[in-house]
């Protein structure tokens, strides 16, 4: 059976970062669903505004952070995975952090559009919010995660997952 190259289109030395890239989205992807599921559910019920005055923010800060450790869990043990470091709790504090940044490019945005501009429509705040940042933020934390958080360059003590390479002796090639 002959496999399919799904990036033979893509020049070999932008392979990896191609796929990083793919694995990424895909993962963020994941994360977003998760978001949306749990803050128009959440919203919805126990963090109704009837209910609860800032119910929307609660909701919103929950469904946050279950996205941000969906997006850990698959860019840590998927996307990244040759490059995570042993040190896990460095790695997961570093990747909060990214993400919260991240996370606040794309209020800042929506702030920005909102409150600067003056753009109040529901899907003009969707747009600024959901479209512009989220791909702001998404760049800013893949070039962040790429190159620091899951970076093996930066510490000795990254965890290898590369197949094992076998080993021929000297001798056995010689009896050969």
């Amino acid at each position: 059976m002959a496999s399919i190259d799904l990036l033979g289109f893509v020049p070999s030395r932008y392979r990896k970062i191609v796929l990083e890239l793919v694995q990424f989205g895909m993962v963020g992807g994941l994360g977003f669903v998760v978001q949306v599921s749990v803050f128009n559910g959440l919203r919805s019920t126990v963090f109704s505004p009837t209910v609860i005055h800032l119910g929307p923010i609660f909701a919103m800060l929950v469904s946050t952070l279950l996205a941000i450790v969906v997006n850990w869990l698959g860019n840590r043990y998927w996307t990244f995975r040759s490059k995570r470091q042993t040190k896990i709790v460095r790695e997961s504090v570093e990747f909060f952090a990214v993400s919260v940044v991240g996370m606040m490019i794309g209020l800042g945005c929506l702030w920005f559009s909102h409150y600067v501009l003056g753009f109040r429509t529901v899907l003009a705040d969707n747009i600024s919010g959901n479209v512009i940042g989220l791909v702001l933020g998404a760049a800013f934390r893949f070039v962040l995660y790429r190159f620091w958080v899951f970076n093996a360059s930066r510490s000795l003590d990254t965890v290898s997952v590369a197949a094992p390479v076998a080993v021929v002796s000297e001798t056995a090639t010689r009896s050969s």
